[in-house]
């Protein structure tokens, strides 16, 4: 998770059978869709993957098939936090480990209610780490069921501990992003790595040791290109046409999501459902449209920039 080279971690989808059960085929191909575009790491286990309607055993047995499929070609982070004490997420987090996950990643508001204060927050996560025998810990501005975001102050006491070695950031703020990065730049072993992709380009640019979008779960290749060509100014217009193109382009991909995202990859050529056990609304007619559009959208920009397509994701805009 160093910061030296920038990459792209994906924020994977969990494939359902129509029924409901983990379609453990559909992760296969899933995974081995992400490695193929160059994803530099696998976050699995996370909201995108319906994290909170998988039980403790779903979450374990999917996380041991990403890492199995994975075979060691990247790292694999994993959240382990998802409520009780201290103790009892500690617990969870060496079972995770145990199945051989890089990094334990936990859900900042799983440390702390929200009227709680800082101080609350801060004693549990040290707890946390006393308690959990040197598993290397990344942080997760999860917003669900709230949100709670890092101080520049927070994260740098926490990584000073040589513990914590990834930061998924979400706090939507570039100035936010920048003052951590100014705290943490001499930490060759950590990396954060930022989930908004309005300012994708100027967080790269300021340091970030990468992006972990929802956006790559439509076209990660193109999360892949901006990391590699973000800073080469003979791509100078190509880098803002794709940055724009997430901006347009922004509402679209969070309407209906994951249900969207998994009808795009069907669209793509990916076998999985577009079954959700999360309640994210309905995917009507309008929103399926308005998906129809993003797809012609994106063919356009693969037309206008060079960017291999993914196999098993055979569009490719090519």
């Amino acid at each position: 998770m160093s910061n030296k080279d920038k990459g792209y971690i994906p924020v994977m989808l969990t494939p359902f059978e129509e029924n409901g059960a983990v379609d453990y085929k559909g992760l296969t191909k899933l995974t081995e869709s992400y490695l193929r575009a160059g994803a530099a790491g696998l976050f699995a286990n996370c909201l995108s993957s319906e994290m909170f309607e998988l039980n403790e055993v779903e979450r374990l047995a999917v996380t041991q098939h990403v890492i199995n499929v994975a075979g060691g070609a990247v790292p694999v982070v994993a959240t382990t936090t998802f409520g009780g004490t201290v103790f009892q997420q500690a617990d969870f987090t060496k079972r995770m480990y145990d199945v051989g996950i890089d990094a334990a990643i936990v859900i900042t508001n799983m440390l702390a209610g929200a009227a709680e204060a800082d101080e609350v927050f801060e004693e549990n996560v040290f707890k946390l780490l006393d308690a959990t025998n040197g598993i290397p810990l990344g942080f997760y501005e999860c917003p669900d069921p709230f949100k709670r975001v890092l101080s520049a102050a927070q994260l740098k006491q926490f990584v000073d501990t040589g513990r914590v070695i990834y930061h998924k950031d979400t706090s939507l703020d570039i100035e936010q992003v920048r003052a951590k990065l100014e705290v943490t730049r001499d930490v060759a072993a950590f990396g954060l790595y930022d989930a908004y992709m309005v300012h994708a380009v100027e967080s790269l640019k300021a340091g970030a040791a990468g992006l972990s979008c929802i956006q790559g779960n439509y076209f990660p290749e193109l999360i892949v290109w901006l990391c590699e060509n973000y800073d080469n100014t003979a791509l100078a217009n190509e880098v803002a046409r794709v940055q724009q193109f997430f901006i347009d382009h922004m509402d679209v991909m969070h309407a209906v999501y994951p249900v969207a995202a998994k009808y795009f990859l069907q669209k793509r050529g990916m076998p999985i459902a577009t079954f959700t056990r999360r309640d994210v609304g309905v995917f009507d007619e309008q929103v399926k449209q308005r998906v129809e559009v993003l797809y012609d959208a994106y063919q356009q920009l693969f037309q206008h920039i060079e960017v291999s397509g993914v196999d098993g994701l055979p569009d490719g805009g090519k």
